[in-house]
Formats: C-alpha cells, structure tokens, sequence
C-alpha cells in the first residue's frame, strides 16, 4: 500500500502526522513504548523532546535534519540513547507542496518508555525534561 493511502492522523504540530502501529494497553502508571510512522511535511517537525528510554528510528522517505545540524536520509537508521534530546525537522521547502523533488519525512520510530517535551526554559531531572511521559508528542 502506498504510504499516501494510509490511515495518518494529525497531530497538534503543523506538518506532521502519525500512526500508532501498537497501540498501548497500559494502565497508565508507567510510561509506555510507542511503536509509531511519523510524516512530517518538508520544513515542518516536531518541538525539542527528551527521550525516556532509547529511541530507534528508521526513515523510510525524505529526510530529516536534527537540532544538531545532523542529516539523515532514506534508509539512514538512528538510535537515540535514553534521556537523550532532539528537535527533528523534515528537510525541504515548507512553501512548496510535497513533491519528488520535495518530499515529505517518513518514518518508523519506536521510543522506548516514551517521550517528554522540553520546554526551552527548562532543566532536566532525573526522568529528562519533567513534561508528562504518559502523553506523547503525537497527539
């Protein structure tokens, strides 16, 4: 099935969709892992966030460039270790529609125990940036 034809659903950041691959079935009292396709339209990304437990990443279309300046292309696979942090941003034009010349980020991610979003003012503590781990970034 073409990744177009897919089910994603949108997310409170401009440019981005997703799909939960394994939705959990937690009691909520512990972060959970989230298994996830993420597409971010060119130039649109997700905010500053802190990892909870590592974080695998597989693109599978497009590219992204991270906070650190670091590129990652298709077929490029990530691993992000626990409590690290990062602001993914697809790369491409914003002002343009998504294109073969311009196309969206698509990728295969599963965080292990997680997510937290930083906030630009804050510290980490002891479980990263204290945002709520049992809500991810997604919705």
């Amino acid at each position: 099935m073409p990744l177009d034809e897919l089910a994603w659903r949108s997310t409170r950041h401009a440019g981005v969709e997703w799909i939960d691959l394994a939705p959990s079935e937690g009691d909520g009292s512990a972060p959970a892992s989230m298994t996830v396709l993420i597409r971010m339209a060119p130039g649109h990304g997700y905010p500053r966030h802190c990892h909870v437990g590592p974080e695998d990443v597989l693109v599978l279309a497009g590219g992204y460039v991270d906070g650190d300046g670091r590129r990652f292309v298709a077929g490029a696979f990530v691993r992000y270790p626990e409590g690290s942090e990062h602001e993914p941003v697809a790369i491409g034009d914003a002002g343009e529609p998504p294109s073969s010349d311009n196309p969206a980020c698509v990728l295969f991610a599963v965080a292990h125990a997680g997510t937290e979003r930083v906030q630009p003012h804050q510290t980490r503590g002891p479980h990263g940036a204290g945002g709520d781990p049992a809500r991810p970034l997604a919705d």
